[in-house]
């Protein structure tokens, strides 16, 4: 059984027991998650649902496993021959979480 949860943004192909890296989510270690934007579903017959967009009754269940923050990107932007050079660094946060179930 898997299913495809819209979240931050971005889509993700989720199945229980999975751990998932996604843009952080509002939740404290060890705190659980509910995804109601489920945009397919599909169980262990073959059967697939479809949403237009989510589908309806469908939610996925999981649990914050860590909040981390990503290793640093180094932008740096300069002008030739003006002096003008600007270097800055950046760690994008996400968030490691555990599905735990899907439920229809």
């Amino acid at each position: 059984m898997f299913a495809v949860v819209e979240a931050g943004g971005r889509q993700y192909r989720v199945s229980p027991g999975e751990v998932v890296r996604m843009e952080k989510v509002k939740a404290e270690k060890g705190g659980t998650v509910s995804f109601e934007k489920v945009t397919l579903l599909s169980d262990d017959g073959g059967s697939v649902k479809i949403g237009q967009p989510y589908v309806s009754g469908a939610t996925v269940n999981g649990k914050v496993v860590a909040q981390n923050r990503d290793r640093k990107v180094m932008v740096f932007r300069y002008k030739p021959k003006k002096r003008v050079r600007v270097l800055r660094g950046h760690r994008q946060p996400y968030s490691l979480i555990q599905i735990q179930d899907i439920k229809a």
